[in-house]
């Protein structure tokens, strides 16, 4: 193992009585504070071993377009989730549009290997991909008393620290590094997923050092908009989020309210781009009902919810378990159908309330289990504290289901109560449960309130026009950027810390 640098900063003759007056003086902080906490933890310098696999030293000067991006993202197939998908659908279309694309991102798979990754796992791994040349880099694995140390660190008041040190991030030195030591060719950075600070730190690093262009999709969950205390929107816009946010040249959200959070933060209007996600009916209808609702052992007179989420309390999977079984104790004709994997929290809570009659959790799905779950359902439910958007309400309207969720994130802003879908005050399980009960008594109400989404499918959330916002944007900020219309926002113009 290569050893570390010494955990003194070496601060020299430089002076950071100003830490902000410079991009370089930022960059040289961080990685001082950097290889303090690597030398402590041991992490090996990946240099040797990335060095092999770079493309030969080009300079991007003089090309023309978007030839090269870098995608940065806390996770990346197979690993499920909705940025992980979403980031390989940018890629793919990129791709198909000549744009070469690499990806940056952590050797998970599983959501708590982002904290606790698999011993013996690779330190730095390259594949190449139809859509992307992947590279993936090993997160730290977590050690007695982390989230307290790095609590204590993050109060340190350097942006970028805080950005390295908040106690969510997985911690990831090797990609902060090889960030600062990148030689191949990039036109633009796009980063994704707060609050994973440390890819989107990285992220910005190399645009400025590369003096390329820096576009967030930050998919920030902000709650409950009724509620001004409301923690996960204050967890989704801290200071350091706000401070990466304004360093961006381009920022995607998905709905008006999330655009309405990241104009609170500072950002300027004409740097936020309305974008939404889309829909591929191809991928998620086309299943076959009556095998799979004899498979689960249902019959037709029973009223099927679904929910298809990383299962966990913050994506209301343990609300839906508690409404549900109101529901079976009143002698409802109900069954909920769990999909996707589950967060610790869930499965401390399902122990108790596994082999209950009318709950079944059916795990991870392939594409053609998805097809038939949603061809097997009569709902869809996703009442969620901490969603961006939603990509799962719309594979249930492409399927002509209702949808209901809390009126929270993004859910709660793009379903239309009572017309395509229900909402419910956030928390609140007996209403969730009394929803049911509308949609159970009302067969063609449920298949209304279905068919009106299934429309805006067709008309709203059509991917060709979401993705091709992201590409021409980005194509444009080059050529305003290669034809001096622009310039790159430097430390002194956009590096305030409130």
């Amino acid at each position: 193992m290569i050893s570390s640098p010494s955990i003194v900063p070496k601060t020299g003759a430089r002076d950071i009585s100003n830490p902000l007056s410079s991009i370089d003086s930022q960059l040289m902080i961080a990685d001082d504070l950097i290889a303090c906490a690597a030398s402590s933890l041991h992490v090996p310098d990946l240099g040797q071993q990335v060095k092999a696999c770079l493309s030969p030293t080009a300079t991007d000067a003089g090309i023309p377009g978007l030839q090269q991006v870098i995608l940065c993202v806390h996770r990346y197939p197979p690993a499920w989730g909705g940025a992980e998908a979403y980031a390989a659908r940018l890629a793919a279309y990129l791709q198909q549009h000549s744009t070469r694309v690499r990806v940056w991102t952590t050797a998970a798979i599983q959501l708590e290997d982002l904290w606790y990754p698999p011993a013996g796992i690779p330190q730095y791994v390259q594949e190449s991909r139809s859509e992307a040349v992947v590279e993936r880099f090993a997160p730290v694995r977590g050690f007695p008393g982390r989230r307290w140390l790095l609590k204590a660190l993050s109060f340190g008041p350097h942006p970028l620290w805080r950005c390295l040190t908040v106690p969510c991030n997985p911690l990831c030195p090797s990609l902060w590094r090889y960030a600062g030591g990148y030689a191949g060719p990039v036109d633009a950075v796009h980063a994704l997923a707060f609050p994973y600070a440390l890819l989107a730190a990285s992220a910005w690093r190399l645009a400025r050092r590369r003096g390329v262009p820096l576009f967030l999709t930050p998919f920030i969950h902000f709650g409950d908009r009724t509620d001004p205390h409301d923690t996960v929107r204050r967890a989704y816009t801290a200071w350091h989020l706000r401070w990466l946010l304004r360093q961006a040249d381009g920022i995607f959200v998905q709905t008006a309210a999330e655009r309405d959070v990241v104009l609170s933060c500072g950002v300027l209007p004409q740097r936020v781009h309305l974008q939404g996600m889309g829909v591929d009916p191809r991928e998620c209808t086309g299943g076959d009902r009556q095998r799979t609702r004899r498979q689960w052992n249902v019959d037709d007179r029973v009223t099927v919810i679904g929910h298809l989420a990383n299962l966990s309390w913050e994506k209301g999977s343990i609300d839906l378990v508690e409404a549900v079984d109101r529901l079976y104790a009143q002698g409802w004709p109900c069954r909920l159908v769990l999909a996707g994997p589950a967060m610790p929290n869930f499965r401390r809570y399902w122990r108790t309330r596994q082999g209950h009659p009318a709950i079944t959790w059916l795990g991870p799905l392939t594409p053609e289990q998805k097809r038939d779950f949603y061809a097997a359902l009569d709902v869809f439910a996703l009442p969620s504290r901490t969603d961006s958007f939603g990509l799962v309400l719309l594979e249930a309207w492409a399927n002509g289901l209702p949808n209901v969720a809390y009126q929270a994130g993004g859910p709660g802003e793009l379903i239309r109560h009572e017309q395509d879908g229900l909402l419910v005050r956030c928390g609140a399980v007996d209403k969730l449960a009394v929803q049911f009960i509308r949609l159970i008594r009302n067969p063609n109400w449920r298949q209304t309130l279905g068919s009106n989404g299934q429309k805006r499918t067709v008309t709203e959330f059509r991917w060709q026009e979401k993705l091709e916002l992201v590409r021409q944007t980005m194509q444009e900020t080059i050529q305003r950027l290669r034809h001096g219309a622009y310039s790159i926002p430097t430390a002194a113009t956009g590096t305030n810390l409130v």
